[in-house]
Order: C-alpha cells, then structure tokens, then sequence
C-alpha cells in the first residue's frame, strides 16, 4: 500500500500539468505518451521534451488506464525522488577539490533493486557519482531509494543521452575506463583503481554494450567456479567496487 501510494504521489497525468511540471523545473524520470498524440498543446509538450534528458515511452492508450483511469489526456509522468546532476560539472570539481575521481556507470541496469543496492554499495564505497542512461535504466523512484537505504539521497545520480560521449569524456578528462565483462581475459583484481577510475557494469542479460566495451580502457571478469554463469549485478558491482577500495586503501 504504502508503495503505491508513493507511486501516485510522484504521478503527474494531463497534458497541461505535464507541461507546467517541465516549465517548474521539476525532476520527471519518465513519461508515457499515447500513440498517435496530437493537437496544438501536445506539440507544445513535444517541443518542452525534444531536448529533454527525460525518457519517453510511446504506449496504447490500455497502457495509460492501467497507470490512472483519471483524465489523462493521453500522458502521464512520473517524477523523480532525486534531483539529477551532470557529470561535466561533477568531474572538475573533484579535480579542484583534490580527489582523484571514482565513477561507477550503470549500462543497462534496469531492475530497481539492483540500482538501489548498488547505490547503497557505492555510497558506502565512497564513489563519487552513479551514471546512468536517460533509455534503458533503472527509474530512481521509491523503489530504489528504499533498497539504497536513502543512499541515492547522498550519491550524485548522473542521467545521460549517451553513454558512449560520457565514456569519451571521462577519458578525455583523464578518467581510465574500466568494463567488468565475462569477454574479459583477465580477473578484475589485475586492474588499477587507484587512479582516476569508472567503472562500467552491465545488464546480467546481455552485459556492457558492445559499442562501449570497444571504447573502454580495459576489461576485467569476475571468475565464476560453479556452474550458474553469472552474479547478480549488484552482488559483482560489490565485488569490484570494493576492489577498488582495498587498492586505493592501501596506495
């Protein structure tokens, strides 16, 4: 009960209220569209959204009932429980203030308890940011911040268009990316943390993306001993997290 009642608190349905939240500055971390949507105030919302770092999802109008059989006028949003940062302003400031920088990248991440336990790990870690996709993540919704334990309210959470320009730039900013994949041909524990580092874990499917495992620095793999194939996501983003740590202890 009580997740659902947070659910349509953070739930804004309407065109109109749509739009208000955007011109407010509200957080929205998603937003479902009614397919084949139109009229004058629609493309007002369109063109609030066009250049958004908002995720949009075009559905059935059935999809849209599910969510709220109040008048939605074909859109409902959700808000986000967080305030959403940018990693170009979070990186240079680390740089001034002397820390040597430790990312964590989220690539296909989608399921909420393991963005928020991932997000408690990395908050005790004492990692400097989370980055994630704008498609294809986890929401940062109730859900999440419960099973952070409130981390996601200490932790920056960076939404990004492409993860492929946020790799670039974290290079181009002298940050060693790192992807923890099974294609790897060696264990993560032979990878240095101890400078400026990010870390890439991917969805427990499918992995990092290919486009982004060509891109990175290095790749390192979590040796698996038994027979089930691999970890849970949040359980191997520990693992190497904390690996990172020990080294950085130690340096």
């Amino acid at each position: 009960m009580y997740m659902k009642q947070q659910k349509e608190k953070n739930m804004i349905f309407g065109i109109r209220a749509v739009i208000e939240a955007i011109d407010a500055g509200k957080e929205i971390d998603k937003i479902f569209l009614r397919r084949e949507m139109g009229g004058d105030l629609a493309r007002e919302l369109f063109e609030k959204l066009k250049d958004s770092q908002v995720a949009i999802q075009r559905v059935p109008l059935e999809k849209l009932n599910r969510l709220t059989m109040k008048n939605h006028q074909g859109v409902v949003a959700y808000l986000s429980s967080i305030e959403y940062q940018r990693i170009e302003d979070i990186i240079p400031t680390l740089y001034e203030q002397g820390k040597t920088p430790f990312i964590v990248i989220l690539d296909g991440v989608t399921d909420v308890r393991n963005f928020g336990a991932i997000a408690r790990t990395c908050e005790c870690a004492g990692v400097d940011a989370i980055v994630v996709p704008v498609r294809g993540g986890s929401a940062t919704n109730a859900d999440a911040i419960k099973t952070s334990a409130g981390a996601l309210h200490c932790i920056p959470v960076c939404r990004e268009q492409s993860l492929h320009n946020c790799v670039s730039f974290l290079q181009k900013s002298g940050i060693r990316v790192i992807a923890a994949s099974e294609k790897a041909k060696y264990s993560y524990t032979k990878a240095n943390y101890k400078d400026p580092v990010a870390i890439i874990m991917g969805a427990e499917d499918v992995g990092v993306s290919p486009d982004i495992l060509r891109i990175c620095d290095d790749m390192v793999s979590i040796p698996i001993l038994g027979q089930i194939e691999s970890l849970n996501v949040s359980v191997a983003a520990g693992i190497v997290i904390y690996e990172a740590v020990n080294q950085r202890l130690k340096s």
